[in-house]
């Protein structure tokens, strides 16, 4: 939006006027559009306080190459005062595939940690006291496998399922829009995701079944409208599906979240942040029928957009992610995590996390933003722009209800077609000049340095397959076999498949095991059918 004529517009393609004057805002109710925070409709947040009362959580994403190696970044990244933990987990995790499957070769700890059994997810936590601290784990497909490891260990720790805290992603729908990490057909995918509702509703309490997640839809090339749009449909879809499996929706919204992308128009993205709250609270209460202001109250993660680290002149990705953060912090946010600058050329290195650590950490105790609710509300420009992010939202959430709702949407390809054509768009304007990105089209430089990365050591792969063939020695060959087919007759006959995945899980089933075996039951997924 820095050309001469894309200055003019946001990223959504909003005309942009030179100035916004009370005018922009006749027929404006606050009272109906804003309300008070913590109050309906959560415009102006969640809670009453917002960060006077509690600062967001800084949660730091991190994962990559064997379990010890990410413990130690863990660590480290407490030790320096981070207050969250965010696993990264590697493809063959995320894909339901053992570090041996030939389909894993060449990716093993490559963009997360690799986790195949119970004995790694011990390893990954050792010495992190799971009673006090709370984990968000990114991963879908294989959600309820990762959070069940989790679980068990957290008990070997003495800490009881109702009193571990976190977010587990879970939000498979986005994977056949946006990203691909998928294994079933969507009705076999949605039964996960609700039965891992029910199971933590029982279970796990405190924990937030699922994140539901634009931050992919928006790095796969969507404007800030379809990710709002796309992710509360999505979002609506999840609520329907665990309706129909028999659970009150105020027994579960309340621990629904979601996550969203942090991009560069700050203004665009603050607004954002306002209409989805706005939006989310409405539908909640006259669609769903919620009755609990709890499951109005949408609480959400932010990370900064990767899509938008360059490898030229890669400082300047210090810059861009800290006025991403800052457009989180005035929107909003529950927890953020602040990309590192050198992550367009690889894995973060330990000064380059501490670093991505410290931006928000400046931006909570230096720079002020914090110390009022909304501080943007009241805003001609702010409040306009967030009454047209939420128009053009509620057109989107329109259109997928004429195609049936999210599922059918996906299943006939028009969430991805128009994030296709939103990226085509962006391309062309890149090329023409029209969006400028500094050190990539303009004000760019003949030679760079190319800071210090993060590799991995090629010998991983190798150790983690040594790992598994000796747990395949040690354990008890028919307890997993008799666990994994009480596991895949539940998948036939019905009934939550947590509970028999806990047992093959507590027995040393691999992730690998696991999947293949609801595979055997369910099919695997092949594509659109478009």
């Amino acid at each position: 939006m820095s050309g001469n004529n894309a200055a003019y517009s946001s990223d959504s393609d909003f005309e942009i006027k030179p100035v916004y004057d009370v005018e922009d805002l006749t027929g404006w109710d606050p009272a109906a559009s804003l309300g008070k925070p913590g109050e309906y409709p959560y415009t102006r947040g969640p809670y009453p306080d917002m960060y006077r009362g509690r600062l967001w959580t800084m949660r730091q994403y991190a994962g990559f190459g064997s379990a010890e190696q990410t413990n130690e970044r863990f660590r480290g990244l407490l030790d320096a005062g981070q207050t969250g933990l965010s696993v990264a987990f590697d493809l063959p995790t995320q894909m339901g595939l053992d570090s041996d499957d030939p389909l894993a070769a060449g990716e093993v700890g490559k963009v997360g940690v690799a986790i195949d059994t119970l004995a790694d997810m011990r390893r990954l936590f050792t010495g992190i006291p799971l009673g006090d601290v709370s984990t968000s784990m990114t991963i879908n497909a294989t959600a309820a496998a990762l959070l069940l490891m989790y679980q068990l260990v957290a008990e070997e720790q003495g800490v009881a399922g109702d009193q571990i805290r976190g977010t587990v992603q879970n939000d498979i729908l986005k994977e056949y829009i946006a990203r691909g990490t998928y294994i079933y057909p969507v009705g076999a995918s949605m039964r996960l995701v609700t039965d891992l509702f029910a199971y933590c509703a029982a279970e796990a309490p405190r924990w937030n079944t699922i994140s539901i997640s634009g931050y992919h839809i928006r790095e796969a090339g969507s404007t800030a409208a379809q990710e709002l749009a796309f992710t509360i449909a999505n979002g609506l879809a999840y609520v329907e599906a665990a309706r129909v499996a028999g659970l009150d929706v105020d027994e579960f919204a309340p621990r629904l979240s979601f996550f969203w992308n942090a991009h560069n128009d700050l203004f665009e993205e603050v607004a954002k942040y306002r209409a989805a709250r706005r939006i989310w609270a409405r539908l909640m209460r006259e669609r769903a029928g919620a009755q609990n202001p709890a499951s109005w109250r949408m609480r959400f993660h932010t990370q900064t957009a990767g899509s938008t680290l360059t490898a030229q002149q890669p400082h300047n990705n210090v810059v861009r992610t800290a006025y991403q953060a800052m457009a989180a912090v005035l929107g909003g946010t529950q927890s953020l995590h602040t990309n590192s600058f050198d992550e367009a050329l690889g894995l973060p290195t330990t000064e380059s996390a501490k670093l991505a650590l410290r931006t928000q950490q400046i931006l909570a105790f230096e720079s002020g933003v914090g110390g009022t609710v909304d501080p943007l509300a009241g805003s001609y420009y702010v409040e306009s722009l967030t009454d047209q992010v939420e128009a053009a939202a509620l057109g989107l959430i329109a259109a997928i209800d004429e195609r049936g709702g999210a599922v059918a949407a996906i299943e006939s390809g028009f969430q991805q077609q128009e994030i296709e054509d939103s990226a085509y768009r962006y391309a062309k304007s890149l090329e023409a000049g029209e969006q400028i990105v500094v050190g990539v089209n303009r004000f760019t430089e003949p030679t760079a340095s190319i800071p210090d990365v993060l590799t991995i050591d090629p010998e991983l792969e190798k150790h983690q397959a040594a790992q598994l063939d000796a747990i395949r020695d040690e354990r008890d060959a028919r307890r997993v076999d008799a666990a994994l087919g009480v596991l895949a007759e539940t998948a036939r006959a019905g009934g939550n498949l947590l509970y028999p995945m806990r047992e093959a899980l507590q027995a040393m089933a691999t992730i690998g095991e696991v999947s293949n075996r609801l595979a055997e039951v369910f099919g695997r997924y092949r594509g659109s059918t478009t």
